[in-house]
């Protein structure tokens, strides 16, 4: 169908339902010549007479009344399928896809998108699991959770979670048998639990005093996250150098021991980022301030 007959129809339709030019043309907001002109126009291309015309009514012909019976309908489904998409714009609803490591996951998106989930049924969340930096816009991804605010050009960071520090921790047992180390560079003669992330093995980073330093380790364990690190230190393997609020409840319960937290200063914890040119749906909103650390 071309435009212009779309547009008498709806003209041709708003008439034989109204049974007036006068009402049909206020409802359009158009005059009724204009209205006329139109109808006339419409019967013209299709060479067949719709509506008759008295002084005092209109009413549908044959061909008109079927045009009604049959058109109408489909562009009433039509009409409220796009007044549905235009509530769906202001209606927190939809699928969110972020890129996150299982920390940030577990400690931070999971208990705060609880409540918000349950107060808005119609919002989904996928969460993909990756150490690496996905590049979100070209992985079709909505936001990514990563540590820190330094990020890619055109990116917004939100913190959604406080500082955090790093801390190098072993059980008790492996200090009896190895002497605890007292600075870093002592860290290549313990046996430590790697870290291999997409860019590589993780080099164990320290500060003191302004001075920062990265370590390389050696272990006859590497794992490729933080969980499975602090499970190994756990079992006694050797040391692990992981998020201290992980390992909060081992410290607390003596399983764990913690050397070098002199060279473990606070940095910026985890943070949502997403483009800066991306349009903000209302749920995406909600789900930015649900997670936003205050």
């Amino acid at each position: 169908m071309i435009r212009e007959d779309l547009s008498d129809l709806i003209a041709f339709l708003a008439v034989a339902r109204e049974r007036s030019f006068t009402k049909a043309a206020g409802k359009l907001g158009v005059s009724q010549s204009a209205l006329s002109h139109t109808i006339r126009r419409f019967e013209a291309r299709l060479g067949l007479r719709l509506l008759t015309r008295t002084t005092r009514s209109v009413a549908p012909t044959q061909a008109g009344e079927r045009l009604l019976s049959t058109v109408g309908p489909h562009l009433d489904e039509v009409d409220s399928e796009l007044s549905a998409l235009a509530e769906l714009r202001d209606k927190p609803a939809g699928t969110i896809r972020i890129t996150t490591s299982d920390h940030a996951a577990n400690t931070i998106l999971l208990p705060k998108l609880a409540p918000l989930l349950r107060d808005y049924p119609d919002i989904k969340v996928e969460l993909f699991v990756d150490y690496g930096l996905k590049d979100i816009v070209a992985e079709r991804y909505d936001a990514g959770v990563r540590l820190g605010e330094h990020l890619a050009r055109g990116m917004i960071a939100v913190p959604i979670g406080p500082p955090m520090r790093m801390v190098v921790v072993g059980t008790r047992g492996y200090f009896e048998r190895h002497p605890p180390p007292k600075k870093p560079q002592d860290l290549p003669r313990h046996c430590c639990i790697n870290l291999s992330l997409p860019s590589g093995i993780y080099a164990w980073e320290f500060e003191k005093g302004g001075r920062e330093m990265k370590v390389r380790v050696e272990g006859q364990v590497t794992v490729n996250g933080v969980d499975e690190a602090l499970s190994a230190a756990r079992a006694g393997i050797g040391l692990a150098f992981v998020p201290a609020d992980l390992a909060a409840s081992y410290l607390t319960n003596g399983t764990l021991e913690t050397v070098l937290d002199s060279w473990s200063p606070p940095f910026s914890g985890f943070h949502l980022y997403y483009p800066s040119r991306r349009q903000s749906s209302p749920a995406f909103s909600l789900l930015v301030d649900a997670l936003r650390y205050h």
